[in-house]
């Protein structure tokens, strides 16, 4: 499955406005990982907005809906589909969520080397 380059050009648009970023491929797609966590990824056609657990709820009340893999619920972390993220300030208001709660967050400790 290829993701959609034209979104993931926008969205590091606006990750960009935010903070420094590393991209990485994830779920057949790509994530922008800030501050060493999942902010938002770029699907097929969708964008991934890690929103947290306090924050699932409000989103899906805000346009997202759930985020599935497989059978599995990815709670605090939605989907915001092309009908939403069309619209330029749609998008950099769902970016912005996932930064701004990526930089809240405590840096994850580096993974120790397998040996």
């Amino acid at each position: 499955m290829a993701y959609d380059e034209v979104l993931a050009a926008r969205v590091r648009d606006a990750v960009r406005e935010r903070a420094d970023f590393v991209e990485r491929r994830m779920f057949g797609g790509v994530a922008f990982m800030v501050n060493t966590h999942m902010a938002v990824g770029v699907g097929e056609d969708e964008l991934m907005v890690h929103v947290g657990t306090e924050g699932h709820e409000q989103a899906v009340v805000d346009g997202a809906h759930e985020m599935r893999m497989g059978e599995r619920t990815m709670r605090g972390t939605v989907a915001v589909g092309p009908d939403v993220t069309s619209d330029d300030d749609a998008l950099h208001s769902w970016v912005h969520r996932g930064v701004d709660l990526a930089l809240a967050l405590p840096p994850k400790p580096p993974k120790q080397p397998r040996t």
